[in-house]
Order: structure tokens, then sequence, then C-alpha cells
């Protein structure tokens, strides 16, 4: 089988899925000079679902209660989801974002920059944490992906994986999703990252994605393309709640 019916077998498996939770993808775009980033939220408490993405001045992009007039927990809700560094454009689930872009700047790697961290204390689930950074350099781009998680829910163990891509294929991105499905508790994800394909420009990229997500628990979506001559980048925001953000830059 060729990559790309994997990859929409794998697109396929993501649009069937009740609750995949959040996602990372990470790759380049199809007969374009850009690479792609994605990444999605969903919830299925009031907690979680409470919530859109907001693009600040820098570029940067981080999620915000929606209504703050419901009570909500923003101990692993409020974080920076998409952060650069100068060739560095660096994705997470959490606050592991701010972690990796200091230590990228002051001349380390992307796994030091995760050494202090391991999966979200948010007991039966202990939801993995998820990163990827897309690296320019010399108008090349390459990738790395990881997963911080328990073993099988038994927070006395955990495993740190990381995937590299030094080597993009145009068309196709690859995933990380915190849960694997719907479940008591919630599976976490297994297996090396999902090809998926990055087909169209940015706003068929986000609308592909954003409606493939379930539509009960889909909270909200970013999509980032950065190009490699001159590393301008766009951004494409859907949000469930509220006013659906315009693009950016």
């Amino acid at each position: 089988m060729i990559l790309q019916e994997i990859a929409v077998r794998n697109f396929d498996w993501l649009r069937s899925n009740p609750y995949p939770g959040r996602g990372i993808v990470i790759g380049q775009m199809k007969g374009k000079d850009d690479y792609v980033q994605i990444y999605w939220i969903m919830g299925r408490s009031g907690n979680s679902r409470n919530r859109i993405f907001v693009k600040d001045g820098s570029g940067f992009v981080r999620t915000e209660v929606f209504d703050k007039n419901q009570p909500y927990d923003p101990q692993l809700t409020i974080y920076f989801a998409l952060k650069h560094a100068g060739p560095h454009h660096v994705v997470t689930n959490g606050r592991h974002t701010d972690a990796i872009i200091d230590v990228l700047n002051a001349g380390g790697s992307f796994e030091r920059g995760l050494d202090a961290w391991q999966f979200e204390s948010d007991p039966p689930n202990y939801t993995p944490r998820i990163a990827g950074v897309l690296e320019i350099v010399d108008q090349t781009g390459r990738y790395e992906l990881s997963v911080l998680k328990s073993l099988t829910n038994d927070p006395r163990y955990s495993t740190k994986q990381y995937f590299r891509y030094p080597t993009p294929v145009p068309g196709i991105g690859h995933c990380i999703t915190t849960y694997a499905g719907d479940g008591t508790p919630l599976p976490s994800f297994a297996g090396e990252p999902l090809p998926v394909p990055l087909e169209g420009d940015i706003e068929r990229i986000a609308n592909d994605y954003w409606n493939a997500l379930n539509t009960d628990n889909k909270v909200a979506l970013a999509v980032k393309t950065v190009n490699k001559n001159d590393h301008a980048f766009k951004i494409r925001i859907i949000n469930k709640l509220g006013q659906i953000p315009k693009e950016i830059r």
C-alpha cells in the first residue's frame, strides 16, 4: 500500500473516532514551499469545552476561557499551544510549550526541553503530553514529534517516545493524538505517528480537519503554515464557541 493510501485510511480513522482528544499534525504542503502544523483540542467536560484559540501580536496561539462567568480550572487547559523562536516552531498540548522554547533559545534540544515533563496528573486518564517541533534551516525543514505517557494508565511507570522526520514528504503529515479513542479510562495513543494527507491551501486543510473531528466533542483548531524561503507564516483558527477569527498574517 502506498503512503498516500495509508494517509487516507488514517484520515478515515480520525473521522470515525469519537474522541481522539487533542491532536498534532506536522508535515509539508503538496506542491508548495510551505510546511504545516495543525493542533486541535476536544473536550467532554464543561471546563474543557469552555475554550477558544486566540492569536497574540507575536503570532503565538494560546487557549483562552470563552465564558469567564462559568467555573473553570486553568491548570491543564490554559497554555500557549503554538510558539516560535528563530528557526523553531513548537506546538504542544500544554505548558511544556514554554519549556521547550526556553531550552531551544539556550541552544538545547527538543528532547532536553521535555526532560522535566511527563504525562498529566489527571487520574484515571493520565493524559499524554504531546509535542512537536518544526525546524527550518537553509530552506530545508525537518520535524520531530513526541509522546510522554504512562504505561497502561499506571502512574508509577512512564515512557517518553520521540520520532524524527528529516525528509518530509510533500502532501503528507504525521499525526499524534492524546487518546486512541473514547473509553473509561481513556486509552492513550499508541504506536508510531500516523501518516495523514495535507491537501490544498491553509483554508482547505483547516476545513478538512475541522470537519473530520467529532461534532459533539471538538472545541477548536489552529493551522499554521511556514514558508521555507522567507519563514513567513499564516495561521487559521476555527473555534466552536463565539466568532471564528479570520486569518491572520
